[in-house]
């Protein structure tokens, strides 16, 4: 491979990857669990590829030792797993996942991994509004899956089973090619992150930018998930407490700390008074469509084996115990307990909670500290604030947000996502770079004549 095809090369393929672990139901709905399968070796292959192909360099002092704490404390759990054939199995996946995360840091710089990231988001939210328009003109109702994991009856099958339920033309809630409004809300707000940062930096043109806005907020609007809603609200306080931060500086933040903690205790406070009118406002039964029961039962396994846990799986299996009944609302076995802090404390007892704790919290007060504080150049002189740097610190939010109501923090795009950006960061520390917004190319019909540009 010549080093002129190499770029773009690497760049469709990361951006595949992330389309990939953003949308996995995507591939098992079309292509059935082998299909899934392949398209996911595909994936590791690539990434094995282009670290071979681009040999990047790293640091040890760079590498954040919790991820690694935390993926050898699942493996090791495989020896005390309560089933150690689903352990062996779930250990295999989060390595691999934890290795694409990885080879797309060291292979891109930030700007880069963010673009890619932005293409990935696009090819959902575009695929999945072609997709519901199909289901709703064509299919005129629900559709099943290519390849159901379920066994096909005659008799009415739970609306969880169903790849969409057709309901575009009556303002949702609509599920794209995820298979769930839950997970396709969570992509919208990604992108509206990602698609504004790149706005704001000026990395794209305006009217393309203002454009994607404009369709993840109307794919976010017609998921009408309460779930992401409220995280889009943690996610815009965050924003505004990392603005004010950066307003006032390094040696005035003391009044945005006293001030953020307050704020949490009035949120927690007002959490407990109105928990019964936020129900009502968002349509949520008081066990919160089923989470209170799922939850009940994880902490029951939990306190059995309180420290060590019953073994990693990451995203459950349905054909061991004790995970066939585990979860089980009208007819439907979930697979994740809701909530990514009871699925660790369950599978890694609290030595597992300690670790993964120590990635978010690690990762966060990184990216709080790069999105607030002045870049430095080489010289040790200040650098404007860059819109780019604000993405790790929201991305994280919104998915550390996301899990308390969904345990997908530990799988797919959440797992990819946290790693990369606990990567990113830790490796910022010991760089002068900022986060930039990397320049439009000059059309070439704009460039100036060789004369002027000497």
């Amino acid at each position: 491979m010549t080093s002129a095809r190499r770029p773009p090369l690497i760049g469709a393929y990361a951006t595949f990857a992330l389309f990939t672990v953003l949308a996995g139901q995507f591939w098992r709905n079309l292509l059935g669990w082998w299909g899934f399968g392949i398209v996911a070796a595909v994936v590791l292959i690539g990434a094995i590829v282009m670290v071979v192909q681009v040999r990047p360099s790293w640091i040890w002092r760079r590498v954040p030792k919790s991820t690694l704490v935390f993926v050898l404390l699942a493996t090791v759990s495989i020896a005390w797993s309560f089933y150690p054939g689903a352990s062996a199995l779930g250990v295999a996946i989060t390595l691999a996942t934890t290795f694409t995360a990885v080879a797309l840091v060291l292979c891109l710089n930030w700007t880069q991994f963010v673009r890619c990231l932005g293409g990935a988001l696009k090819w959902v939210l575009g695929l999945s509004l072609a997709f519901e328009l199909w289901v709703a003109i064509f299919v005129g109702g629900p559709l099943l899956p290519n390849f159901p994991d379920f066994e096909v009856t005659g008799e009415k099958l739970p609306m969880a089973f169903y790849w969409s339920r057709g309901l575009l033309f009556h303002g949702g809630p609509i599920e794209g090619i995820v298979a769930s409004r839950n997970l396709l809300a969570m992509v919208a707000l990604l992108g509206l992150i990602v698609f504004g940062a790149m706005l704001a930096a000026g990395s794209v043109r305006r009217g393309s930018g203002i454009a994607w806005i404009v369709v993840a907020g109307l794919v976010f609007a017609l998921t009408r998930s309460a779930t992401i809603i409220l995280v889009a609200v943690i996610v815009l306080v965050a924003l505004g407490f990392a603005l004010w931060a950066r307003r006032v500086g390094p040696e005035h933040r003391r009044g945005v700390y006293w001030t953020a903690a307050a704020a949490l205790v009035a949120a927690v406070t007002a959490l407990i008074v109105f928990w019964d009118r936020l129900l009502d406002l968002f349509g949520k039964s008081e066990d919160l469509t089923g989470r209170f029961d799922i939850w009940n039962s994880v902490v029951g396994l939990a306190v059995e084996r309180p420290w060590f846990g019953w073994g990693w799986v990451g995203y459950w299996v349905p054909w061991v115990e004790p995970f066939e009944e585990l979860a089980v609302r009208k007819g439907v076995t979930y697979l994740q307990a809701h909530n990514a802090w009871l699925d660790v404390w369950m599978q890694l007892g609290v030595i597992g909670v300690i670790a993964f704790a120590s990635i978010v919290i690690g990762a966060m007060w990184r990216s709080w500290f790069l999105a607030v504080d002045r870049p430095m150049d080489a010289s040790g002189r200040p650098l404007p604030h860059s819109a780019a740097a604000l993405v790790p610190l929201l991305l994280l939010v919104a998915l550390v947000g996301q899990s308390f109501a969904e345990s997908r923090l530990l799988i797919e795009s959440g797992w990819l996502l946290l790693i990369a950006i606990a990567w990113s960061t830790k490796r910022r520390q010991w760089e002068h770079e900022p986060l930039p917004a990397e320049p439009l190319p000059v059309p070439a019909s704009r460039m100036p004549p060789p004369e002027v540009a000497r």
